[in-house]
């Protein structure tokens, strides 16, 4: 069973069309890298796989729960609203803007939900905060806020605040693009050893080197189509569609290490 699956998703906003077709299966442990163009819709995909954009066909599927299916029509219906609460519970997403909460400290953006969504043990949920921002380096940081930290440190206790409420999967919205490229391997070695621990993640990402090295399997969109998906050496490194090889020339035009 996959741990999570989008089937034959559509959306548009208005008359553009920005998700044809779409369907993605992910399997416990994988790690799946959506790459593209800007406006290939991959964070469209994404804000409809997590639930902030509503699909207009399709289905949505976590751990064989249904939170959306198609009607008679062909249209997506959603679960109820206690249903997709409880299934909202099995994933968690970073955005690429951090959405840290300003006023509240490192520990209280980390256990703010936790203690009130999950109604888990204060202390306990404390625990584990100060055991997660060690594995991400930033012991001694509880008691900072926001603004006292870099873009680099606040990504990375933007991860730590989604790994906090125990999720089956990740989600990633581009999560170094705010980033100054100095501060962009740190949170790459955070997903890394996310990965090397087998926790599920789809990440939306222009970083093409380490799409190649560390996922287990590339999508290519573009024009809200999937043009090629595979194995990430096969796709990045040998791409077969017309397209992906265009789309990625850019990358070694520019000098970055795809080959």
């Amino acid at each position: 069973m996959s741990l999570f699956e989008i089937n034959n998703v559509g959306k548009s906003f208005g008359d553009l069309k920005v998700l044809h077709d779409i369907s993605v299966k992910v399997e416990e442990g994988e790690v799946v890298a959506i790459i593209g163009p800007s406006g290939s819709g991959k964070s469209t995909l994404l804000r409809c796989a997590t639930m902030l954009e509503t699909m207009d066909s399709g289905s949505l599927i976590y751990l064989g729960e249904k939170a959306a299916q198609n009607d008679a029509q062909g249209r997506t219906v959603y679960a109820s609203p206690a249903e997709l609460r409880r299934i909202k519970g099995y994933f968690g997403l970073v955005f690429q803007n951090f959405n840290l909460f300003p006023h509240f400290s490192v520990l209280r953006n980390l256990t703010e939900a936790p203690v009130h969504v999950q109604k888990r043990d204060r202390k306990e949920v404390e625990k584990e905060a100060l055991e997660l921002l060690a594995k991400i380096g930033l012991s001694g940081k509880e008691n900072y806020y926001p603004q006292q930290l870099s873009g680099g440190q606040q990504q990375r206790v933007a991860i730590a605040r989604a790994l906090a409420m125990k999720p089956k999967m990740l989600f990633f919205d581009e999560p170094t693009s705010a980033l100054d490229p100095e501060l962009t391997g740190e949170i790459l070695k955070v997903i890394r050893q996310l990965a090397a621990i087998k926790m599920t993640m789809v990440i939306v990402t222009h970083e093409m080197g380490f799409a190649r090295d560390v996922a287990d399997r590339v999508i290519f969109m573009d024009g809200g189509y999937i043009i090629e998906e595979g194995d990430p050496h096969d796709v990045i490194s040998n791409p077969r569609e017309g397209r992906t090889k265009q789309f990625l020339a850019r990358f070694s035009d520019q000098g970055m290490d795809i080959d």
